[in-house]
């Protein structure tokens, strides 16, 4: 078994890795500053731009695409550990390489679903970056876990469809920059198979009927990570039936596809912000000093460390074995593995970052470090994307059928 990464993986690590040093890391404390100096805490500090661009010029640019037409051609295990550099710093360097989820999956759906005149129209200017985009799914009066259960209709009436519904935690919906919504709902709601009852339609921000009603709140305080999560209103929204995604009836079978490479995605991520969270407890617990010892020799710090690193090798290789297995036998051949790094990764990786907070102190929780803020993020990656809970009765069942 071979665990080295190619030569083109080590040679972007090694460019990714000097762009964080340089450029994203000075830039954390700036795009703090910049912020709180903004006309609306949903624009984009100037900082963002800043990365963006150079991260182009670098071609550290679209690179969780594996079609070379549209982005960098990386398979999946190429992708994995450049996904877990920007991870380090979530709210910055995925924007920076625009790598950056909903866009990420919205682009896959697209260059994968999408029609010539949708992809020259929406694809070309999000692979450009010169737009952001939401993904409308979830909703605030069903269990969104059952994506069965949303309610939202699309009505077809001539040569357009009318929608009409309310969704929630629209990630990056607040951004003035999201110009097109991927709207999940129900064209056939009265369908037998209820799997065949959704359909994905492309709205424009602009489109009358659509009202953004209010920012969503993560643990209490608004989220600007992805350009901030929306309670969106579809009243009676006209748009072309030419804004259908794939065909209808199609939703499920789209929503599934763009959720693979999603979680994968995610998880690859996560490890980064744990190796983060690692790095700030060594720093910590060499520099404190408690009860007439430095923390690094109290042994629960010692102990947390040395889980925190077993923990993390032990993800990391759950998670390239998965992405090797997506790459070779496809997302339905991974699908167990794919559900087993779902569950596994948010909840280890909450939990060492909150034994980071904990060897911080009042230091852990405030603004003057990033735990606070990896935490709210991995905590909610809890929910994303199907909540654990779903997750571990699927792969419980297709454990349980070899008995059966």
């Amino acid at each position: 078994m071979d665990f080295a990464f190619d030569a083109r993986t080590e040679e972007l690590r090694a460019r990714l890795l000097a762009f964080m040093d340089e450029y994203v890391y000075p830039a954390e404390a700036v795009a703090e500053e910049q912020r709180a100096a903004l006309a609306s805490p949903w624009d984009t500090p100037a900082v963002v731009e800043e990365l963006k661009a150079e991260a182009r010029r670098q071609g550290l640019w679209n690179l969780f695409l594996p079609d070379a037409g549209y982005g960098a051609g990386l398979t999946n295990l190429q992708y994995a550990p450049l996904a877990e550099i920007t991870g380090r710093s979530p709210h910055l360097a995925p924007t920076a390489t625009n790598c950056a989820a909903p866009d990420t999956g919205n682009m896959e759906v697209l260059a994968q679903f999408g029609t010539e005149e949708q992809k020259k129209r929406w694809l070309e200017p999000l692979l450009a970056g010169e737009i952001r985009s939401a993904f409308a799914m979830t909703e605030p009066e069903v269990a969104s876990s059952d994506a069965t259960n949303i309610t939202t209709h699309i009505e077809r009436d001539g040569d357009e469809y009318v929608i009409t519904g309310r969704k929630w935690y629209i990630s990056g919906a607040m951004n003035p920059d999201c110009a097109i919504f991927i709207v999940m709902g129900k064209t056939d709601p009265d369908g037998a198979d209820i799997r065949r009852q959704q359909s994905m339609v492309l709205v424009p921000r602009d489109t009358p009927g659509v009202t953004v009603q209010r920012a969503m709140r993560v643990f209490g305080y608004e989220d600007h990570s992805h350009g901030g999560h929306a309670e969106v209103v579809f009243d009676r929204v006209r748009v072309p039936v030419a804004n259908l995604v794939g065909e209808e009836g199609g939703g499920f079978a789209i929503a599934q596809a763009r959720l693979g490479p999603g979680r994968i995605h995610h998880c690859m991520r996560l490890i980064g912000m744990a190796e983060r969270a690692i790095e700030l407890m060594c720093r910590r617990a060499v520099s404190r000093t408690a009860f007439g010892k430095a923390l690094a020799q109290q042994g629960v710090v010692q102990n947390w460390i040395a889980d925190a690193r077993v923990t993390v090798e032990q993800l990391r290789l759950l998670v390239l074995k998965t992405a090797w297995l997506m790459d070779t036998v496809g997302n339905k051949g991974a699908h167990t593995e794919i559900q087993a790094i779902k569950i596994a990764t948010p909840r280890a990786v909450v939990g060492i970052l909150d034994r980071a907070i904990q060897l911080h102190g009042a230091g852990g929780v405030s603004q003057d470090f990033p735990l606070a803020e990896l935490y709210a993020s991995a905590r909610t990656l809890m929910l994303a994307d199907g909540p654990d809970e779903v997750h571990q009765r699927s792969l419980a069942r297709r454990e349980l059928k070899k008995y059966l």
